[in-house]
């Protein structure tokens, strides 16, 4: 979802509680990545898989020059052959620890095998944060989360759109020795990715 996308569907959401809460979790997830230089996973639930969440990260890493947000999808199911940014299977999460920031997207109850996982990374010193449906078993392992109920106004894959285009916000430094207000970066950037071939997609 490119920046006008995102601009109208805040401004559809603009008397909900979504773009602020996005905001604030954003915000929750690039300090934990700022803090630690970097080292952020995403991982999923057996039934859903992030997939979208992990592209637009990787594209607000480069739009907003943070590198830091570029995400590592951690799969439940790699096969033969899988590229190497798609063939991070389970055990990446043993790895897990201080100075790594784990996301996790559950819609619904993550299989005890994936809370174990999560469990010992955070014990590991990892930052757990995580969009989910309200689970308590999740809630109990995040430092921070973001709860769509199934029932509510906006779904979870709207939420991670806003999420990733607030974690990018202000993230051009200003340009040395210049005044150009970091707004007009923002629209000249925005020009040049609607008028320029979409990139890759996972």
């Amino acid at each position: 979802m490119d920046a006008v996308r995102v601009a109208l569907l805040r401004e559809v959401l603009a008397t909900t509680r979504w773009p602020a809460a996005a905001r604030h979790f954003a915000g929750a997830l690039r300090d934990s990545v700022e803090r630690r230089g970097g080292g952020l996973l995403l991982v999923g639930t057996e039934a859903y898989e992030p997939w979208h969440l992990a592209a637009h990260l990787v594209d607000e890493a480069a739009w907003s020059g943070r590198p830091e947000l570029n995400p590592t999808l951690v799969r439940h199911r790699v096969r033969p052959g899988d590229p190497a940014h798609l063939a991070v299977g389970l055990g990446r999460l043993e790895a897990a620890g201080r100075g790594e920031t784990l996301l996790l997207v559950a819609p619904g109850l993550p299989g005890e095998h994936l809370l174990e996982r999560v469990h010992d990374a955070r014990r590991a010193g990892a930052t757990v944060l995580a969009v989910d449906g309200g689970e308590p078993e999740v809630h109990g392992l995040a430092h921070e989360a973001l709860t769509v109920p199934a029932a509510g106004e906006v779904d979870i894959d709207t939420v991670q759109h806003l999420v990733s285009a607030a974690a990018g916000e202000n993230g051009v430094p200003a340009p040395r020795g210049g005044t150009r207000p970091r707004l007009r970066d923002r629209l000249s950037r925005l020009a040049d990715q609607l008028t320029s071939p979409p990139p890759p997609r996972w």
